[in-house]
Order: C-alpha cells, then structure tokens, then sequence
C-alpha cells in the first residue's frame, strides 16, 4: 500500500510498504480522509519534533520512517481478537494521543502530560497511508449524520474545547481569538457552542477574514485597519475582553491580547510560539489578568468534539480549502502550506482513494 513516511524533518517519502495487519487489541481502518496539520508543516520545516529518530520511542518501541498524519477518519476493515467495542464496518475517527495510563500524570487525569505520550502519526503509523492500524482505545465511532470530512476536524476542534476549558470561559463572555488559522476559527466555535456572549476574531489574511464571518464571528478586526484593544474597548463600555485567544503564535499577537483583555481577565496561550516573546509583565500584575496555556486535549473533549460536529454546533465544511489526492501530498499539501498561497489555504484533506 501507498504511505507517506516521515524520515526525519524534510526527508518525507510517499513510498510502497506492506500493508498492516492488526494485533489483538488493535482496529485496521481503511483511510477515507486525513487533514494535514501546521504541526506536519512544523515537522518538515524544522523537525524532528515528534517523529523519534535515533531511538525508538520508549511507549510505542518505534523509529523513523514512520507514517505521518493524525487527523483521519476511515471504515473498520479488521479486528483484533480482544476488541469489543469496534466491530468491522464501524465509521470511525481516531484519537491520535497514546498515554502510558501509568504514570503520575496520568493517574491523575493529565494525558496530555503524560511522561511517555505518543502520538498517531508521530511516534505510531498514521493516517497518511490507504490503511492504518490503531489501539481500540483510540477508536471513537462517527455519528450516523456525519461525513468523513467531518470526523478528521474532531482532533483539531478538541484542541479548541480544551482551550475553552484551560481558560475557564463563563458563559456570556466577551472572547476574543486572534488569529484566524484553523485552530483559532474552531476555537471561535467552540467558545460560542459553550455560550460566549460575543466571540470577536482578530485577523489581518483577507480570506480568513471572509472565514470567520461565514462561521459565525461577532465582529473580525483587521489590526492593519485599526487599534484592537481601543476598539474592543469602545464595544464592551470600556472593560475589554473577558478571555483573549492567542492562536497565532506570535510574540506580536501575545503583546496585542494583554492589550485586549479586561482587568481580571484571561489569555490563553494555544499558537506555537517558537520564538522567544518580549512581554510586559507589570502590566499583566496591574490588571490582576491570567496567563495560562492549552496544548492538546483530553479523552473527554475529543468526544465532545465528534458531539459538537455532529448536532452542526460546529461548522467545519467552510474551513476546508482543499482536497487532493495521496499521490500529491507533497507538492500539493506540505508544500503548499509553505509557499506563497499558504495564506489562501486554510484546511488540506488528504484521500488515498
């Protein structure tokens, strides 16, 4: 079978290996959908961050090449002779994060934390091939009403409700998101589905723009066009916003929402900022505000993610930009995402069939 395999950083391979074969515990899924995410990009660009190379990881005992591709959805072909909960036929979208169960973090809930996390598509084969096979555990069924596009936005929009959660958003809340990017347009919606008030989108990208309009945006602030934080100011009587957003990633973005947040208010840290940010921190101990973090989810918001994308709380099928063949998941995906129409793209979902 076709699979595209991560070597280690740019050395990425669209290549013929043996199709899998589960074991006991495990689901062989036929790929129907995978969306290529900024983390993939991140991989190729300046990589290895997830894929281990010189040493199998210490959960999974795997090493370089292996599969890329966490966001997927596909058809049970096959079970193993312990599974229960899966049976051949399933529509199914997969959880991409493997916890040990063990340790202390784990133990106490934390299984984006835990000591050994893997991840599908990182240190386990993934999505970007014509089959794949997983853990049970990792297997969640799709609603009847929803497509298969629908079931790969289930991880990234899981990122998004855990974001909601890190920042502990009450409903009626003033929200701002800044930054317009896939994550950030569904962390918009999940702020929404959890009962903002008014959720503003602060984005410069001309599409992206027209995107958070068409999926429910209160109000989108070009900062080229005007000051945010005076204008978000002018909205709310003065207080600002209850909770900031920061999806884009940029030291820029994360001086811009201290300005954006009410005194008492929250800052959410979900881009990847991977450069060092120079931050007023008297400031943010004058206005008595919160900086916290979200990075990855939980097992329970990934199934609130499938629930939000099947009831429509959540609209994903705007946000996809592309579909395009396995056979051209280089040029017309990782490329793509880093030329100069990566801005026009928004989200890539990859097909073997």
């Amino acid at each position: 079978m076709k699979a595209f395999r991560y070597y280690g950083g740019s050395n990425m391979k669209l290549e013929d290996i043996t199709e899998p074969v589960p074991s006991a515990k495990e689901v062989k899924i036929k790929i129907k959908w995978c969306g290529i995410c900024g983390s993939d990009v991140h991989e190729y660009n300046a990589g290895p961050f997830m894929v281990p190379v010189s040493a199998p990881h210490p959960l999974t005992k795997k090493v370089a090449p292996i599969t890329g591709g966490h966001e997927f959805s596909g058809d049970v072909t096959e079970v193993g002779s312990d599974v229960k909960g899966v049976a051949v036929g399933d529509r199914v979208c997969v959880r991409p994060t493997i916890p040990c169960y063990q340790c202390d973090f784990c133990k106490k809930g934390m299984h984006i934390q835990c000591s050994m996390l893997a991840t599908i598509g990182g240190a386990a084969d993934g999505g970007f091939a014509e089959y794949v096979v997983v853990l049970e555990d990792n297997v969640y069924k799709l609603a009847d009403d929803m497509t298969y596009e629908m079931g790969t936005f289930a991880e990234p929009l899981a990122c998004g409700i855990h974001a909601v959660r890190r920042g502990r958003m009450q409903p009626g809340s003033d929200v701002v998101v800044i930054g317009g990017g896939p994550v950030g347009l569904l962390t918009m919606q999940a702020a929404i589905a959890c009962g903002a008030a008014r959720v503003i989108v602060v984005e410069m990208i001309p599409q992206r723009i027209e995107l958070a309009k068409k999926v429910g945006a209160s109000l989108v602030i070009n900062p080229n066009e005007g000051n945010p934080g005076k204008l978000i100011s002018k909205m709310t009587g003065g207080k600002r916003a209850d909770v900031v957003f920061e999806c884009a990633g940029s030291p820029q973005a994360m001086t811009s929402a201290a300005m954006i947040c009410a005194k008492g208010g929250t800052i959410v840290e979900v881009g990847v900022m991977t450069e060092p940010c120079n931050f007023s921190f008297f400031n943010l101990f004058a206005r008595e505000q919160t900086i916290t973090t979200s990075q990855g989810y939980l097992g329970d918001e990934y199934a609130t993610a499938i629930s939000y994308l099947a009831t429509g709380r959540v609209k994903c099928d705007p946000l996809i930009s592309s579909k395009i063949n396995l056979n051209d998941i280089m040029q017309k995906g990782i490329l793509e995402l880093i030329g100069e129409n990566r801005f026009k793209q928004c989200k890539i979902l990859v097909s073997p069939e």
